[in-house]
C-alpha cells in the first residue's frame, strides 16, 4: 500500500504517466503476485533454510522451463552452462541442510510456479501492452496489497493462533515497520524495473548475487561464520554470473546485427494468454489486455 500511495503521489506531481490497462489484467496480475509472496514465505516457515534455498534455486530452471515451452523462447547451450555454474555455486555456499516434509514439499512447489509465472508476466505484459515498470506497478499495487491484507491475518491466526491486530506494536517496532515499507518501494520499483527490461531469468540471476553479497558481507561486517565452502562456492558463483552477462552480451549484439532474427522474433511475440479464434482479429477494446 505504501508503494501504491508513492506511486500517487508521484503520478500526481505529473513524475510520470499513468496508462490504463485492462483491470482483468491487472488484478490477476496483481493477485497472482500477491500469492506467491504467501506461497514463499509459508514455504520458508515450514521447510528448513537449506530447502527453502533449494526452492529458489529452482525458480530459475522451472523459469527457462516455462519460457521454452509456453513461450517459444531459445536458450543456448552457453547460457544453460552459466546458470547451472551459478545455482552449483550459490548451492555449495548457502546450503547447508536439507529436511524434507509434504507440507513443506507442496507449499515450495507452489511458491516456485507462482513466482515463475508472475515474473514471466511481469516481463510479458510489459513489453506486449507498451507500459512502462513504474506504470504496472501502479496499477497491480492496490490487488497485490488486497489479497495479502484478506489472507495474512487469516492464515495467521490459523497457524499460530494469534491475531496480528491484537500484538502490542511498541515505537520501535513501528519505526522498522514504517522502515522496511519506505524500503520496499524502492524494492518493488526496481524489481519491475529489472525483469521488464531484461528478463526473469536475469532477475534471478542478480537475486542469486544478492545471496553471495549477502555471506559476504554477514562474514566482513557482523563475523559470521565463513568456511572453504562458502568461498568456492561464491567463487563458482560469480565466475557463472559473469559467464551468463558475457553470453547474454554477446547474444544481443549478434541478434541486432541480424535484423531478419530480430523480425522472426517479433513474429513469435503473440500473446500469452490470449484465446483468440483463427481467422478474426483481436478487438480494438483489447488491446490492453493479454488475458
Amino acid at each position: 500500500m505504501v508503494t501504491f500511495c508513492t506511486l500517487h503521489a508521484a503520478q500526481r506531481f505529473n513524475l510520470f504517466e499513468n496508462k490504463s490497462i485492462d483491470i482483468k489484467t491487472v488484478m490477476l496480475f496483481g493477485i497472482l503476485n500477491g500469492v506467491s509472496i504467501g506461497f514463499l514465505n509459508l514455504s520458508l516457515g515450514f521447510n528448513s533454510i537449506g530447502f527453502y534455498q533449494m526452492t529458489k534455486l529452482a525458480i530459475i530452471p522451472f523459469t527457462v522451463l516455462l519460457e521454452t515451452v509456453f513461450l517459444k523462447k531459445q536458450f543456448s547451450q552457453k547460457i544453460k552452462l552459466s546458470l547451472f555454474l551459478l545455482l552449483v555455486g550459490v548451492g555449495i555456499a548457502s546450503i547447508t541442510d536439507l529436511q524434507l516434509n509434504f507440507v513443506g514439499t507442496i507449499l515450495s512447489l507452489l511458491a516456485i510456479a507462482t513466482t515463475c509465472v508472475g515474473q514471466i508476466l511481469t516481463n510479458t505484459i510489459q513489453k506486449r501492452l507498451n507500459v512502462s515498470s513504474t506504470q504496472l506497478l501502479y496499477q497491480s499495487a492496490p490487488f497485490q496489497a488486497a489479497i495479502l491484507f484478506v489472507s495474512g491475518p487469516l492464515v495467521d491466526q490459523f497457524l499460530t493462533k494469534q491475531n496480528v491486530f491484537a500484538y502490542k506494536y511498541s515505537p520501535i517496532v513501528l519505526a522498522f515497520i514504517i522502515l522496511s515499507c519506505i524500503i520496499s518501494v524502492s524494492v518493488n520499483f526496481s524489481t519491475f524495473l529489472v525483469i521488464g527490461k531484461t528478463s526473469p531469468v536475469t532477475y534471478q540471476v542478480l537475486g542469486h548475487l544478492k545471496t553471495c553479497l549477502v555471506l559476504a558481507f554477514g562474514y566482513t561486517l557482523l563475523h559470521d561464520p565463513f568456511t572453504d565452502r562458502n568461498i568456492l562456492g561464491i567463487l563458482i558463483a560469480i565466475f557463472g554470473m559473469g559467464l551468463y552477462s558475457y553470453f547474454c552480451t554477446q547474444e544481443n549484439k549478434k541478434k541486432q546485427a541480424d535484423p531478419l532474427e530480430c523480425e522472426m522474433k517479433d513474429k513469435e511475440d503473440k500473446p500469452f494468454l490470449a484465446h483468440e479464434k483463427e481467422g478474426h482479429e483481436v478487438k480494438s477494446s483489447d488491446k490492453n489486455s493479454i488475458v
